[in-house]
């Protein structure tokens, strides 16, 4: 037996080592954080909560242009909101798509167009309501005392505001209204708010750092002033 043999025989070979695939570990590990993320954002968009920004002047003094707010939706579970709160809401003459990709956008906040309002909730279900131009509201015949407007209403009502009763509000609808009383397209033009089309309430504004601080709600001390006897409008159809 050659040297050369002998050699071979005696020397041993390593054992062949498995390497892990490291792009494919990688690639379950991002997908599964993926996946994570998005549980955790849709558990708190629609436990919770989620932010809004304020793109329009309707809320103003109260909220102005480019105001951050978290908006709470705790309130959606308990069923149960009051007068004065400021709601975020689909306006009824918006159709929602219920297609699976607008389902899926609109639960995760991304890549979504529906369109939301931000407004103050004036008239809760049953309540009598009327707007008065140069006056104000009225519930179930007493004067609303709103520290919080702008100014008060002095245009519209039974010209392009057709809601401005004097009406009842039906079980199930609110009737809402913008601080800005004077350049707000609300209840007074397209009628009564669903309720399931709220999608919750402004609870705390995080931007910008000098209006940092929760959104505090109104205590009413209704007027003495008293409406007139004037029929209600019993027809509660929407528009």
């Amino acid at each position: 037996m050659s040297i050369e043999k002998e050699t071979e025989k005696s020397v041993k070979r390593p054992k062949k080592v498995i390497v892990p695939d490291e792009n494919k570990s990688l690639l379950r590990e991002a997908i599964e954080m993926v996946l994570l993320t998005l549980i955790l954002i849709v558990g708190i968009r629609n436990l919770l909560g989620e932010p809004r920004w304020i793109p329009t002047e309707s809320m103003v003094p109260t909220l102005i242009e480019g105001d951050r707010l978290f908006i709470e939706k705790i309130s959606n579970y308990a069923g149960k909101y009051s007068r004065g709160d400021i709601i975020v809401f689909y306006p009824p003459q918006t159709e929602l798509k219920h297609d699976p990709w607008d389902e899926f956008t609109r639960t995760i906040g991304f890549l979504n167009n529906d369109i939301a309002y931000i407004k103050r909730l004036v008239g809760l279900p049953g309540d009598e309501l009327e707007v008065r131009d140069g006056e104000g509201v009225f519930i179930n015949g007493k004067l609303l005392d709103e520290p919080y407007i702008n100014e008060i209403a002095n245009r519209g009502c039974g010209v392009d505001a057709m809601y401005c009763g004097p009406l009842i509000i039906p079980e199930g609808y609110y009737f809402v209204m913008g601080d800005n009383r004077n350049n707000s397209q609300d209840s007074r033009f397209w009628g009564f708010l669903p309720v399931d089309r709220v999608i919750g309430k402004a609870y705390f504004r995080f931007w910008p750092p000098g209006r940092i601080g929760l959104i505090n709600h109104p205590d009413y001390n209704q007027s003495n002033k008293f409406a007139e006897n004037i029929p209600l409008n019993y027809d509660t159809k929407t528009q």
